[in-house]
């Protein structure tokens, strides 16, 4: 098995950098956004990215996140998957652009269950996608509004996303 590092410490700041940058030109600013990340690098991913949003935006944003276990259609293959919690920001999600954020876009199925649970929490106005990695082999017609890195890759590869609140380092790894 080899290992080879697709992105860096600073690859990455820059990749959400430029994210957040797209995700205020496209919301024309930060009103009404609320960014929601997919446990669990989703998540302090969304809080990155709200961060910087915040930064370029001048205005702090909500951010949350959502927890899509027990709406996801693999369960019965992988039931060892331990639910997350999901945290949805004062002021909820009505009427509001929702970013949801996930580390890596493989199979659009983790999307597909997160907009699954966001009809229960509420009704969005829009939500749009942002992913650090996209590997395509997409399942379903889900498409990212806003991508880290396109890292086209054979389905039998994994990509490993490593970030210093969860993993204690900053990377992005493929294994063959």
């Amino acid at each position: 098995m080899s290992t080879r590092t697709v992105l860096h410490e600073a690859d990455i700041a820059r990749a959400l950098t430029r994210i957040a940058h797209e995700i205020l030109e496209s919301n024309k600013g930060s009103a009404d956004l609320v960014i929601l990340g997919i446990p669990t690098r989703g998540v302090a991913l969304a809080r990155r990215i709200a961060a910087l949003v915040a930064e370029f935006g001048g205005g702090s944003v909500p951010v949350g996140s959502l927890d899509v276990t027990m709406y996801r259609d693999d369960l019965a293959q992988n039931p060892t998957r331990a639910p997350q919690r999901t945290e949805i920001p004062d002021g909820g999600i009505e009427g509001k652009t929702v970013v949801l954020v996930d580390d890596v876009l493989f199979s659009g199925r983790s999307i597909r269950a997160a907009l699954d649970a966001l009809q229960d929490i509420g009704r969005p106005a829009a939500v749009r996608l942002a992913t650090l990695i996209d590997r395509g082999h997409r399942e379903l017609p889900i498409r990212p509004d806003f991508v880290g890195k396109n890292l086209p890759s054979a389905r039998e590869e994994r990509v490993n996303v490593r970030l210093a609140e969860v993993d204690g380092l900053e990377e992005v790894t493929i294994e063959s």
